[in-house]
């Protein structure tokens, strides 16, 4: 038995929220990077973690596997200082431990001979500590230790914000994904450990631990999640509309079958709406797999965290599990090379709520779930910067970025965009940003990286037009375009206000008839009667500016305080 003044001791030393501290280098993700990180081909990661919940540490041991793309004399390699290394081997041949260093969270290791360009380099590091622990996870990174109603351990992370390196050495920057990453999760006995890819096995070790072994191509480097729990699991197979099989998964807690049950009853029905309409399910060879976590959720690659409380609402499906699930094709098969282009993650999968109760219910449940979306929108930075950017100067106003925009501002944007080129160039330009093809099918794609730019020449090609006015006008621009209306008589006279030329077509309703407006140049007028009422948009097709929303949320900003 263990003495109690042990153990009090022992809770003591356990670290509290937002502990230990993250340096600098550790809290930003993305921007500019080394030269020695972007003159090297990632070409795998053998990763291996074990995970003691009672000690809140980790033991990780990582074979990284990189090809020159120029002449090397040293690997550059992102790691959280408060998970120090122990050891580290080049090509099987241990180094002294004079040959690396670490003293804010990024690994410089000195090779013991130079790598030619086109030579590949091994480096197995040795390492483990106390990880961060989440702050409020996922909006603040790290760890999340918790325990389940009956006191068993129940462990998840989440690093997009502060990245990777809170776990793994890796290169923590978009495109710094391995091609394949083999993961080794080690867990105490009665635990289970579910994560990205294919499982190839589970050892069951001599004291009763178990080493659950993972396979799993090019992943997203902050979509690598370890979870581990007592998990009761659900399973099954859907067969696809283009005739592959894909294995389901779900792991629950125990106690929460129905619960469980109903939210697994939404795998189907959201695949084959995805299919449908986007594509085909990217990682098919692999598994749709979701996991309960103790925090809100995350869109870890084929293992997204789901953590909703099973919540009921209006439109009749779980918005966090169909928001995370519509990153498997808006940021894992296709991720944005650079942090600004990040509402090609996170608008594209918020446009996917309304288009699902769209293809569910028609245009009244599509309507209805836009306009909560349209009162979001805050414009107080534009979506798309067109430089180099972080993940805090994206996701974080106090830094400049859009924040929340990328969500709400990019979804209403794609359905302006929908309504102007029609859905054939609409969705053809979809299909092309994320599979690199217009005609996808399992097996014939591969996971890729897209930008703002590529995505407007996609839409140009397309729909044949010439639209950098309408993506300046919605993405490098923080204001709404504003629309001024006059009636003068018989005549109703219309402009827009919108920092350029902004031809957008408008759609005026008078009387029981809907009459399309051109505004070329940014202007235009329409002959009404006298007596006929008319409605602006009625179907409210483009975002505009809007004095009521203003008002409104100065209102609730007011009620806040």
């Amino acid at each position: 038995m263990i003495p109690l003044l042990l153990l009090i001791a022992a809770a003591s030393s356990l670290p509290d929220k937002g502990q230990p501290p993250l340096t600098a280098q550790t809290r930003v993700s993305g921007g500019a990077r080394p030269a020695e990180q972007t003159a090297v081909r990632f070409d795998h990661a053998d990763l291996s973690f074990e995970v003691l919940p009672r000690q809140r540490r980790i033991r990780g041991d990582a074979l990284l596997t990189f090809t020159a793309r120029a002449p090397l004399t040293r690997l550059v390699i992102d790691l959280d200082r408060n998970l120090p290394v122990s050891s580290i081997a080049i090509d099987g041949a241990p180094l002294p431990r004079r040959a690396w260093s670490n003293p804010e969270g990024q690994l410089t290791i000195a090779l013991p001979r130079p790598v030619a360009a086109g030579e590949t380099v091994k480096a197995r590091i040795a390492y483990g500590g106390t990880p961060h622990v989440a702050l409020n996870a996922p909006w603040d990174d790290g760890i999340v230790w918790s325990t389940t109603p009956d006191g068993r351990p129940w462990v998840a992370t989440t690093t997009q914000g502060y990245g990777c390196d809170q776990l793994w050495p890796c290169l923590d920057f978009p495109a710094g994904e391995p091609a394949a990453v083999d993961l080794h999760i080690t867990v105490p006995p009665g635990l289970k450990a579910p994560s990205n890819g294919r499982l190839t096995g589970v050892d069951t070790l001599s004291d009763g631990r178990t080493r659950w072994n993972w396979r799993a191509r090019q992943p997203n480097t902050y979509a690598i999640a370890l979870a581990a729990g007592p998990f009761e699991e659900l399973t099954g197979t859907y067969r696809s509309r283009y005739g592959n099989e894909i294995p389901l998964h779900y792991w629950y807690l125990p106690g929460k079958t129905e619960q469980a049950k109903a939210l697994f009853a939404e795998f189907a029905p959201t695949l084959d709406f995805f299919e449908e309409v986007i594509g085909p399910y990217p990682f098919s060879d692999e598994k749709v797999g979701v996991v309960e976590t103790p925090h809100m959720g995350m869109e870890h690659q084929t293992i997204n965290a789901y953590g909703n409380n099973y919540a009921k609402a209006p439109e009749g499906f779980d918005w966090l599990f169909h928001h995370e699930f519509a990153h498997e094709w808006f940021g894992n098969q296709m991720t944005a090379a650079n942090w600004d282009d990040y509402w090609l993650h996170e608008g594209f999968a918020q446009y996917m709520q309304p288009l699902y109760g769209l293809w569910r219910e028609g245009d009244a449940r599509y309507l209805t779930m836009l306009e909560t979306q349209r009162n979001r929108i805050t414009n107080r930075a534009p979506i798309v910067k067109n430089k180099l950017l972080t993940e805090e100067e994206v996701y974080e106003p106090s830094l400049g970025g859009a924040g929340t925009d990328i969500y709400y501002k990019g979804a209403l944007t794609l359905h302006t965009l929908r309504w102007l080129i029609g859905d054939q160039a609409f969705f053809s330009s979809v299909r092309r940003l994320i599979y690199g093809r217009k005609d996808p099918l399992p097996g014939n794609f591969r996971p890729r990286f897209g930008s703002t730019t590529e995505f407007e020449k996609v839409v140009a090609e397309e729909s044949n037009r010439d639209l950098r006015w309408f993506f300046d006008a919605y993405l490098r621009r923080a204001n709404l375009p504003d629309l001024t209306i006059n009636r003068d008589g018989g005549v109703l006279r219309l402009t827009w206000a919108a920092g350029g030329s902004f031809p957008m077509p408008i759609e005026i309703k008078v009387g029981d008839r809907i009459e399309r407006v051109a505004m070329e140049g940014g202007r235009g007028t329409l002959s009404i009667p006298d007596d006929r009422h008319v409605v602006v948009d009625p179907m409210a097709r483009v975002l505009r500016r809007s004095v009521a929303v203003e008002q409104y949320q100065a209102w609730q900003a007011r009620a806040r305080k």
